[in-house]
């Protein structure tokens, strides 16, 4: 005899959004949380894997609070933008992300590299997911540039420069920009 169980989880649906005709278009629908769920958690005050786990207890939703700021979120890659993006491997000899330890409020730093590891080719060359929140999309950006500039990065390649350079720039910050925005 087969028992019927029902299982609840988070899921997200993406769009892209044409401001021109103020359409949205369906791209996909993921049933799990993205890789840019602390974007949310800053913004609404949630911690979305608690709120998963609470309610595969079979806890109900909580309310979702207002959204507060602005969030910005980076992956951190071991890659080389200049050589179409290639994969790096091999030590980190230095690895320190301000934000890192908790040490400054409104950033939050996801890593499974630090000093001393070892980048290998058998799995994704992403070092970090970096994330940012302050009350302005301007002050966030600022922000995150500011602390991928004090990051400490050695041994490897990464795209920091090219990341730092897209928080920077005057059409990002603006929120004018599309799919085309990097080459």
């Amino acid at each position: 005899m087969t028992k019927n169980i029902g299982y609840i989880g988070a899921g997200t649906v993406e769009y892209l959004y044409n401001a021109e005709t103020d359409k949205y278009f369906f791209l996909e629908l993921n049933p799990r949380l993205q890789v840019e769920h602390p974007v949310t958690e800053l913004v609404h005050g949630l911690d979305l894997v608690e709120q998963q786990l609470a309610v595969a207890e079979g806890h109900g939703l909580p309310a979702v609070p207002a959204a507060q700021g602005h969030a910005i979120e980076v992956r951190l890659y071991a890659e080389d933008p200049a050589a179409d993006y290639q994969p790096q491997s091999g030590p980190l000899t230095r690895f320190e992300v301000p934000g890192a330890l908790g040490e400054e409020p409104g950033v939050r730093v996801d890593a499974g590299f630090a000093t001393g590891s070892v980048v290998s080719t058998h799995y994704d060359a992403m070092l970090a997911k970096v994330v940012v929140h302050a009350a302005t999309r301007e002050a966030a950006a600022r922000r995150l540039a500011g602390v991928l500039s004090r990051a400490r990065i050695h041994g490897l390649v990464t795209n920091r420069d090219l990341l730092v350079a897209a928080l920077r720039d005057p059409d990002f910050v603006a929120g004018r920009v599309s799919t085309g925005f990097l080459a």
